[in-house]
């Protein structure tokens, strides 16, 4: 399989997921997935990024049936309530606020589709994220530099909101939107050992099948 490995494409324009898959060396072309992420999913949290994570994964793959494709989807879960990416100023503020002195968790959901006559595998990790208290001064401050706005839970560990976080338990990667290990988990399943080095997927597409 060394020889074989397909072009391997992230279903996301997360710039934190593809750092992350810079940074340990897989090399992999960005194609963003359009589903809808309202429509039919679960509540349950786990099961609510493991179904988006699949369905992007999967609406990518069906474009791209020679490529090995994965999505993935991450929420911020608390007190029984998944919380998205905030929509304005406010509610950012109301997320980092009701985040504020307690402990919340983060859930990413990844799947691997691909290529063409390979049955979709996903999973999901749980990381637990202790935040400090803080006064609304300095959340309205961290809402300013702007970095919550497209991440969920309204906080970036990556950035600024490093300086929120009192402890986190699991995989700090999760929180940034993709579980690592996890992920060279599935991949080692699916044939394809990592080699801790660069790891190039073809570049070259095979014909498509629905042509």
């Amino acid at each position: 399989m060394e020889n074989q490995r397909p072009h391997f494409i992230l279903a996301s324009t997360s710039p934190r997921r593809k750092d992350l898959l810079s940074m340990i060396g897989i090399v992999h072309e960005v194609v963003p997935a359009e589903v809808d992420e309202d429509r039919d999913v679960p509540g349950e949290p786990g099961a609510h990024v493991k179904t988006l994570a699949e369905r992007k994964a999967l609406r990518v793959g069906s474009l791209r049936p020679e490529a090995l494709v994965l999505g993935a989807d991450t929420v911020v879960y608390h007190k029984n309530e998944i919380l998205g990416k905030p929509s304005d100023f406010d509610e950012a503020c109301r997320m980092v606020e009701r985040l504020a002195g307690s402990e919340h968790q983060v859930y990413t959901g990844i799947a691997l589709a691909g290529p063409a006559g390979c049955e979709v595998e996903s999973s999901f990790e749980v990381t637990r994220v202790l935040f400090r208290s803080l006064d609304r001064k300095h959340i309205e401050r961290y809402v300013s530099t702007g970095e919550p706005f497209d991440k969920a839970g309204a906080y970036g560990i990556q950035g600024f909101g490093a300086t929120l976080v009192e402890s986190v338990t699991g995989c700090y990667f999760n929180v940034m939107g993709l579980p690592l290990t996890r992920l060279i988990r599935m991949l080692a399943r699916r044939g394809y050992d990592y080699p801790f080095g660069p790891l190039v997927y073809s570049s070259e597409k095979e014909p498509d099948a629905r042509a």
